[in-house]
């Protein structure tokens, strides 16, 4: 199962049937579920990340293999990126991807992580880099079945 822990909500309806679309098409490889926390909004950042911290915890089980997107994390292929899944799901049943809020993950999730992961050093939209998140994992299905994708 791969699970999708995000802070915040998604308003868009374009990314909305986006998001939508790819939960479809992951249906056939895998469940998912997103799990939307909400986006904290105190004058003190520490408090907001302590917060965001706090509810994201509550959804990631002791078993879970924790990814968690960040730009100092490591930047890998999409080939690169379905090798790890394919390993990582042998051993372990879920994956959970951590996206953070706008002023990114408390230091205890990273440390907490199994894997840090970045798609790039350019900061994008928390909404947008959803998308890109599920299309990424969807080309890493399709990768690891021998089914064909447009590059």
């Amino acid at each position: 199962m791969i699970k999708i822990i995000c802070v915040g909500k998604i308003k868009e309806k374009f990314l909305v049937e986006a998001i939508e679309e790819y939960k479809k098409r992951l249906s056939k490889y895998t469940k998912l579920e997103i799990i939307e926390i909400a986006d904290e909004n105190f004058s003190d950042i520490d408090k907001s990340k302590e917060k965001e911290r706090e509810n994201i915890e509550k959804h990631i089980n002791e078993k879970d293999y924790l990814i968690t997107l960040e730009i100092e994390g490591e930047e890998v292929s999409s080939e690169q990126l379905a090798k790890k899944m394919d390993q990582t799901l042998l051993i372990n049943s879920n994956i959970d991807f951590i996206i953070g809020g706008s002023y990114g993950l408390s230091e205890q999730i990273k440390r907490k992580a199994n894997y840090h992961l970045s798609f790039s050093k350019l900061t994008f939209p928390h909404q947008l880099f959803r998308v890109l998140l599920l299309e990424q994992i969807y080309r890493a299905f399709k990768i690891n079945n021998n089914e064909s994708y447009h590059k």
